[in-house]
């Protein structure tokens, strides 16, 4: 957990989340998963710039939408049903957590564990401080 010194706003909001459960043709589908990731992002308020995703041979995908705020990230293991996904956003952090929302929903993951906290040369580990 971080937390910002009182002198400074944070930079930005990154929120990780580990999927489990999750249909592996769902996470296997480099086409599917790019599509999903480009309208979460709309959709919870942040700005597209460019978007790339890899396959893997034999399965897995890795991707990542680039967006004005920053970046939308996953990497997947369909045999698994298991995704890391990543959302980091600097601005309002409300965007991040939208976006996650969004991806937890269409992923339909059977457990989420998520985190989230702020980035940023202001942002000081908890435990630290």
């Amino acid at each position: 957990m971080f937390q910002t010194t009182p002198s400074a706003p944070p930079a930005g909001r990154h929120v990780l989340a580990e999927l489990t459960g999750c249909p592996a043709e769902v996470l296997n589908d480099p086409a599917g998963l790019e599509k999903c990731f480009r309208r979460c992002a709309e959709e919870g308020g942040a700005t597209l710039v460019s978007s790339h995703f890899h396959h893997f041979s034999p399965q897995g995908v890795s991707g990542v939408v680039v967006i004005a705020e920053s970046h939308v990230t996953v990497h997947t293991w369909p045999e698994h049903g298991y995704a890391a996904v990543d959302v980091f956003t600097c601005g309002r952090p409300e965007v991040a957590e939208a976006v996650m929302e969004l991806i937890i929903a269409s992923l339909r993951a059977e457990t989420v564990h998520r985190t989230s906290f702020e980035r940023g040369p202001h942002a000081v580990p908890a435990e630290v401080m």
